[in-house]
């Protein structure tokens, strides 16, 4: 058994851990018991609560005896007895069920949705009857007073199929192209269903009229959620004679009220995968949500997450046990999933004794595995000295640091330092003085960093307090007490610059407003090293620096821009005086430039001839190229010109060819000389 928490709510996971195949025998089952820790410790709270691939959908009769579940392959249907704990029946089916409904209290009278537009009927001993729709059908419901079924699917009609007469009725022609769920209300019996167009129908049995259309798919867009395509209906469930819960295809789930057309709650699941179930949970006003991935309880008043659940595989179909905290799901893996919530509710009477188990739990909490070991970094085992053990068996690496056994890592830190206890009793009892300290009349203490800024913010608060008192207002939050604008009064790094451009010219009244601060400012550093407390100023009477200042008038405001701007320009024109000093004071001193091995320097006037050239036209510089020799246009055949080019040479190149030439010119001359030698030798032998 799996225990989880989110929001301090506990789940509880039974179907956890490994199951045992059914052909092991009882022999080998009990060894294996022996032998594995995981399944000794594994809870079945149903024997074989598993389908042989997928479940699809999964249901509990009106009496709670009986849990059903449909699943492949092959097609089939299971029946699960509580008062058993163990399955009662199974039958395959034709075909792969769509969805199912428990019209008795038992499992006595099933109807079964099937793909190939069958509707099947099962009775207590099996198979009864089976029928079928025109269209292919996505969802039906069943309309107890007047015992009809209502199909909706491929098809813009409601079929009906009345099973006290055994034969179809009139249809219900609607204006959708396409419906996908439907449901009817227990209290008033009012139909609605769920269309491909993102919008929700809402019929009265008795006249067969339309009474009401929602507009699901306009609603859910807000500014906070992102949807790619035209959201359709994927779930739908009534709450109630008034309340409906509407899901869609883009992972929102939507909050009606009948009497309004607009939603209450606009809940997104931010996967934007269709929403699969959707089911209301009155002991707490929760609402129970669920697409592919995950399964979300949320207030149905303020929207605000009870708790979340992400199981290993993807989730079909989600079932709440009722009048408990059990909930079952259907999911794209052999086994079913049971978790058990004991906030949302007691455990069933079948199985009531989770209820003891999780209170031994809580009781008698395990430890991990990592409560015997302490997680530390390079810098944590430098600062211990125990650097020179990494690369031993004390240390287990791990990410970014080590692991490290939690008694060696005590004793380590009492060496290092061995006055820490008597550093934390010294900061605990610093803590109880102050607890008391707060009681009395305190002064205001400015932070280090952007102490006038904080005065300015202390002044607004008094201001905005008096105000709000006087309207009834609820006070603002205030930025000294935020922790997310801490470090503005903490690091050096965010200190106002009064001197900069953008600070003088966006605040021209600064200056006046500065000394009136800082002269606060001092009365308040004297107080505090003093140690004399703030005494208040009597109602109706003005201090002397409240009194001798009042706020300036427009001229005022534009005379100060204007002395701003001013002093900005002789500061810039300062600063302009010193470079140019700076520049004359500083010599220039010659360049030189290497030129690269094999290339020969002729003038600065080449890369002046370059660019001129590459400024003519594309013609004259083909007919330049002509006179160079380095292109040769002519005619084809074909009629079409033919351009032949000659790259120019580099220097060493041409160097190097001219070398090339001497030395077959010198071979050549070489070859001549021998066998002019040759020749004379071998008349001089002809006459001796």
């Amino acid at each position: 058994m799996q225990v989880s928490s989110l929001n301090e709510v506990k789940i509880y996971s039974l179907s956890a851990g490994r199951s045992l195949p059914e052909w092991l025998s009882d022999r080998k089952k009990r060894a294996l018991q022996k032998k594995d820790v995981d399944i000794r410790r594994r809870i079945e709270l149903i024997q074989d609560f598993e389908m042989p691939t997928v479940s699809t959908k999964i249901k509990v009769s009106r009496d709670g005896q009986y849990i059903m579940a449909v699943g492949t392959y092959k097609p089939r249907v299971r029946c699960f007895d509580t008062y058993q704990l163990s399955q009662k029946f199974e039958r395959c089916l034709d075909s792969e069920v769509v969805t199912f409904e428990i019209l008795s209290d038992d499992y006595s009278k099933i109807v079964f949705l099937q793909c190939g537009r069958f509707v099947e009927f099962h009775s207590q001993h099996g198979h009864y009857y089976r029928t079928r729709i025109p269209k292919f059908g996505r969802d039906f419901s069943y309309h107890y007073p007047s015992c009809d079924l209502y199909f909706v699917g491929a098809s813009s009609e409601v079929y009906r199929l009345n099973l006290e007469q055994g034969r179809f009725l009139n249809s219900l022609q609607t204006e959708a192209s396409e419906s996908n769920v439907c449901d009817i209300n227990p209290v008033h019996f009012l139909f609605a269903m769920g269309t491909a167009e993102g919008k929700v129908e809402c019929w009265d049995p008795r006249t067969r009229n339309r009474v009401g259309l929602l507009d699901c798919a306009l609603s859910s867009v807000t500014a906070d959620t992102e949807i790619e395509g035209l959201p359709s209906i994927s779930a739908l469930k009534f709450d109630g004679a008034l309340n409906m819960a509407v899901g869609t295809s883009t992972g929102q789930v939507l909050l009606y009220d009948l009497r309004s057309s607009n939603p209450l709650i606009v809940k997104d699941h931010h996967y934007g995968l269709p929403i699969k179930s959707v089911q209301f949970q009155h002991q707490l006003d929760l609402i129970i949500s669920a697409d592919s991935r995950i399964i979300k309880m949320w207030n149905k008043d303020t929207g605000k997450i009870f708790t979340s659940m992400e199981p290993e595989h993807d989730i079909n179909d989600v079932c709440l046990y009722p009048n408990s905290g059990m909930l079952m799901t259907a999911n794209e893996a052999p086994k079913m999933s049971i978790y058990y919530i004991p906030v949302l509710g007691p455990a069933p009477k079948w199985c009531s004794f989770l209820d003891n188990l999780t209170e031994e739990l809580e009781e008698n909490p395990e430890s991990t595995v990592y409560d015997d070991y302490k997680f530390v970094t390079r810098k944590d085992l430098e600062n211990l000295g125990l650097a020179h053990l990494i690369g031993s068996s004390l240390l287990r690496a791990y990410m970014h640091g080590f692991f490290m056994d939690i008694r060696l890592y005590h004793k380590a830190k009492m060496m290092a330092n061995p006055f820490a206890y008597e550093e934390y009793r010294r900061e605990k009892i610093r803590q109880k003085i102050e607890e008391t300290r707060a009681q009395r009349v305190q002064l205001k203490k400015l932070p280090k960093v952007n102490k006038e800024l904080a005065l300015k913010l202390i002044e607004e608060e008094g201001e905005e307090q008096q105000i709000s008192k006087k309207r009834k207002q609820k006070n603002l939050p205030n930025l000294l007490k935020d922790d997310r604008f801490k470090v503005m009064f903490e690091n050096p790094d965010f200190q106002v610059d009064e001197q900069s451009e953008e600070f003088r010219l966006l605040n021209p009244l600064v200056s006046k407003i500065s000394e009136k601060r800082k002269r606060k400012l001092k009365i308040l550093e004297e107080l505090e090293a003093q140690g004399q407390e703030e005494e208040e100023e009597p109602e109706g009477k003005a201090s002397d620096a409240e009194s001798s200042e009042s706020s300036d008038d427009e001229k005022g405001w534009v005379e100060e821009v204007r002395k701003q701007r001013k002093l900005l320009r002789q500061e810039e024109k300062l600063k302009r005086q010193e470079r140019l000093k700076e520049d004359q004071q500083t010599l220039l001193k010659p360049q030189f430039f290497e030129i690269k091995e094999g290339e020969e320097f002729r003038s600065f006037k080449d890369s002046a001839k370059k660019q001129k050239l590459m400024k003519k036209t594309l013609e004259d510089r083909l007919k330049l190229e002509e006179k160079l020799g380095t292109l040769n246009v002519s005619d084809t055949t074909v009629g079409s010109k033919q351009a032949t080019f000659k790259l120019k040479k580099s220097e060493q190149q041409r160097k190097q060819q001219e070398a090339e030439k001497q030395h077959r010119q010198e071979r050549k001359s070489l070859r001549r000389s021998a066998s002019h030698l040759k020749s004379r030798r071998g008349r001089g032998r002809l006459f001796h």
